[in-house]
């Protein structure tokens, strides 16, 4: 994807929240064929001023063309991440978009402790499903936090509501992904 598709795909993200506050559906026109590939994408908003977390939404399921998972993810990162308050009209203006595009989650075979030599720190992100839990942290999180690998991976067992330690478990599954992630 070249710099004019992402900033089309941020375009989209920001018209989709705008639209929503006048109450009106939204749909791009002239998508660019690249776009209308199914791949999995987050959408997190950023408060400008101090780049706090505002809200941040996505699905890593590759079953919708990314263009309108990003038109959903926007609305939903900026309306209904229950961690927080749905943005208001006067937050809008203060908003950076930023978004993931992720590849297809790929399963890490080993188990224990030989899980974290399998984990790139800036590069890798990972989901855990452990006990009908599951919890996702994007690549860019780790480098964000300054976390090792292990504190990543503990990170995301937090993330899906388990025990820090459940990626020692022979029944707890890691994926890593990728994403290309760009902001406005």
């Amino acid at each position: 994807m070249d710099n004019k598709q992402k900033k089309q795909l941020l375009s989209y993200a920001r018209e989709s929240i705008r639209t929503a506050f006048l109450g009106e559906e939204y749909k791009p026109k002239k998508i660019p064929k690249i776009l209308l590939k199914k791949l999995g994408a987050f959408v997190t908003l950023h408060v400008r001023h101090n780049n706090a977390l505002r809200g941040c939404i996505g699905i890593t399921a590759p079953i919708m063309p990314l263009y309108e998972w990003v038109v959903k993810c926007a609305r939903s990162s900026a309306f209904e991440d229950t961690r927080f308050m749905p943005l208001s009209m006067k937050e809008f203006e203060d908003i950076r978009i930023e978004i993931s595009v992720l590849s297809k989650p790929t399963l890490i075979k080993e188990k224990g402790n030989k899980i974290l030599e399998k984990i790139n720190i800036g590069k890798d992100g990972l989901i855990i499903e452990y006990l009908g839990n599951s919890g996702l942290l994007l690549p860019q999180v780790a480098v964000e936090e300054n976390y090792t690998a292990k504190t990543f991976v503990e990170m995301s067992c937090w993330k899906a509501g388990v025990p820090k330690n459940s990626y020692l478990r022979a029944e707890c599954k890691i994926y890593k992904f990728q994403a290309d992630v760009f902001s406005e």
